[in-house]
């Protein structure tokens, strides 16, 4: 009785004992036993996982080590086992051009967390890469060496925590990107104050531009704790582009938080394009500094470049852009500021600086010595990668003297390849000159519609190097629309149509521009010796018809109560030609006047003014003639008696304050012409 009375308990004391017996020898066993035999059947499964071969070559050992978990429970006494394997290698598909191996790792060590592999989950709370050596590859078409093959979504989860950085090579061939660089990671001897525990040097080219630089970074990388901050310092060149940046890293397995000094340079901001993917356009060479904020979402991330500032040219330029990633196309938003803008830094945005600036910035055709509009083609293929919203302001115009242009202000939208400027507005000679510019890029050609007003435009201030130009008084308004097809300026305002109107009505204007206009020898000496005065201007009305980029005068006069001057023919903007007649007639009687019609010809580029020397040569010749006859005489054909032409300045001012308007782009605009 009393023998079985104790039984259960004894039975109960030897399982323990057994149990114990068991652990003992199953640890005896992990603890001694040569994980080596173990490689063979490792090394199978992983290429057959992998599908390709791979190998450890080296040693592979297994130890145990204290618990690392921060839990005050029963889980801190559980044993972690930490592996160590050396000498290994991945091979490289069939195709790879970077060598037989992707991956040669010296030595490769990880600690694991034994319980969360009861959830299917493989915790390591460290990965150490010792002299690592990786080749990563992409072929044209786009399949690349580090996808492994799939057999199907997988019940295990990989937490990799920290990354330990090491002595190493990493070298990434792309022809994709067009990239291929190569960046030898050192330990440093010792660690800086700021967190730097490694070294690097990366060399190569991307987009046929040498590539070279250096930089700091630091030993470990924490890749889920979101306290811990990883520094970075890197000073970078992509050809001519420099780019430096120093700062931190938050959870780099999510880019939880950038926070950099970015420094950037470079022969214009065109150019970054290939790096950033952001549209930019073409610059004068540049520099900026600021602040680098960025966050990844689920959308893919905000990043924004805070409170930069620096110089475009000889310009300065500060702001605030921010980079939104999100669908369908992400959006660039900010405002820029420059305080002085030389006028020739805005050259490039159109083609409009020197062969020699084109050449530098690495981008346009050259400009034609004969031709004057710019004919560097708009690239409108990246339009439709972004969307943009942007306001510049121009405080101050630092510009030649002959160019009364005072500030500048525009908002820039891109949305669906479709460029607006709304508006876009420059102080001119002491009034405005305001523009509504729309661009659509979706197509191979550009579609662009224009509309601008000028208001208030100043005749004195108009002319600011011309010396009679400022004892006149006036102000010149006008408004013009219109469309054209084409991928540059040239070729969008020689396919032009539409309208261009300008009025002014009363005012006063230097007598000697207008005699100097007729051709009056006699009063032009007598003004330049005994001074100007002003001759009241009843109205100046000009309309332009614009078809197939030639601009057809149909009605260009000046009236005042001294002349009347009348302007006929054609601009041609297509092939930049001049024909035009300005015909004056006078309103009373003017003395030795060889008063002739006007013909100014040529082109843009080297225009041409000259006098009708058929009807010099008759007053010339009739004055010959008299002159045998009466030395009095002799004056007579030099004598204007021509009656003042009448001009209805209202019905002229009326047609001219029509709005004008403008077909479609590659429309004509189909209106009676009017003289």
């Amino acid at each position: 009785m009393t023998t079985s009375k104790f039984r259960p308990g004894r039975i109960f004391l030897w399982l323990l004992a057994v149990l114990a017996l068991l652990i003992a020898i199953c640890a005896a066993l992990v603890l001694t036993f040569d994980w080596n035999r173990a490689k063979p059947w490792l090394n199978q499964r992983v290429s057959e996982a992998a599908g390709r071969p791979f190998a450890i070559r080296g040693d592979l050992a297994l130890t145990w080590q204290k618990s690392q978990s921060d839990l005050d429970s029963w889980r801190r006494w559980v044993p972690w086992p930490r592996l160590s394997a050396k000498d290994i290698v991945l091979d490289n598909p069939d195709w790879a051009k970077t060598g037989p191996h992707m991956a040669e790792i010296g030595q490769l060590t990880f600690s694991l967390s034994p319980l969360p592999l009861l959830a299917h989950r493989i915790v390591l709370p460290s990965l150490e890469l010792e002299a690592p050596v990786l080749a990563l590859e992409r072929k044209p078409d786009g399949v690349n060496n580090w996808t492994f093959q799939s057999s199907g979504p997988s019940a295990w989860q990989l937490d990799l925590q920290k990354l330990v950085l090491a002595k190493g090579t990493v070298r990434l061939l792309d022809p994709v990107s067009k990239l291929d660089i190569k960046a030898d990671i050192d330990s440093l001897p010792v660690t800086s104050p700021e967190g730097y525990g490694i070294g690097w040097k990366v060399s190569g080219s991307f987009n046929k531009a040498a590539v070279s630089g250096d930089g700091k970074a630091g030993a470990v990388l924490s890749l889920q704790n979101s306290s811990t901050p990883y520094p970075l310092q890197a000073n970078v060149r992509v050809g001519k582009t420099a780019i430096g940046v120093k700062g931190t890293l938050t959870k780099p397995s999510d880019l939880a938080a950038l926070d950099l000094r970015l420094k950037l340079s470079g022969a214009s901001m065109s150019n970054l394009y290939p790096l950033t993917g952001i549209v930019l356009p073409a610059t004068p060479p540049f520099s900026t500094e600021g602040r680098l904020i960025g966050k990844l979402s689920s959308a893919g991330g905000d990043w924004t470049y805070d409170k930069f500032s620096g110089r475009v040219g000889s310009s300065d330029l500060s702001g605030t852009l921010e980079f939104v990633a999100q669908k369908p196309r992400p959006l660039l938003k900010g405002t820029l500021l420059s305080n002085q803008l030389r006028l020739e830094d805005l050259a490039p945005l159109i083609g409009a600086d020197s062969n020699a600036s084109k050449a530098n910035r690495g981008d346009g055709a050259a400009q034609p010595s004969n031709k004057v509009l710019p004919v560097e083609q708009f690239d409108t293929s990246r339009w439709g990668s972004i969307d943009a919203d942007v306001k510049f302001t121009g405080r101050k115009i630092v510009r030649e003297k002959e160019l009364p242009i005072q500030d500048l202000v525009a908002d820039l939208h891109l949305k669906d390849s479709v460029l607006s400027l709304t508006p876009l507005n420059f102080g001119v000679a002491g009034g405005n000159l305001i523009s509504n510019i729309k661009l659509d890029g979706s197509g191979k050609l550009i579609k662009a519609d224009m509309k601008i007003s000028a208001r208030h435009l100043k005749i004195k201030q108009l002319f600011p190097t011309f010396e009679s130009a400022q004892a006149s008084l006036g102000e010149i308004n006008g408004d013009a629309s219109l469309s054209a097809v084409g991928n540059s300026v040239a070729s969008l305002l020689g396919s032009s149509n539409g309208e261009l109107k300008t009025l002014i009505n009363q005012g006063t204007i230097s007598k000697f521009l207008l005699e100097a206009a007729g051709l009056n020898i006699g009063n032009v000496v007598i003004t330049k010796l005994f001074g100007d005065k002003q001759v009241k201007l009843n109205c100046l009305a000009s309309d332009f018809a614009v078809t197939k980029g030639v601009m057809d005068a149909r009605t260009f006069v000046m009236d005042t109560d001294d002349a009347v001057i009348n302007v006929q023919g054609q601009i041609n903007l297509a092939q930049e030609s001049l024909a035009l007649t300005v015909k004056p007639e006078t309103k009373g009687m003017r003395i030795f006047s060889l008063r002739s019609p006007l013909h100014v010809s040529g082109t843009f580029k080297n225009p041409d003014v000259g006098v009708d020397k058929g009807i010099l040569a008759l007053k010339a010749g009739g004055a010959i003639a008299l002159g045998v006859l009466a030395p009095v005489a002799a004056v007579l054909p030099l004598i204007n008696i021509t009656p003042a032409q009448e001009n209805d300045c209202a019905a002229l001012l009326a047609r001219a304050k029509q709005k004008p308007v403008a077909p479609p782009p590659g429309k004509i605009l189909k209106q009676s012409k009017t003289k």
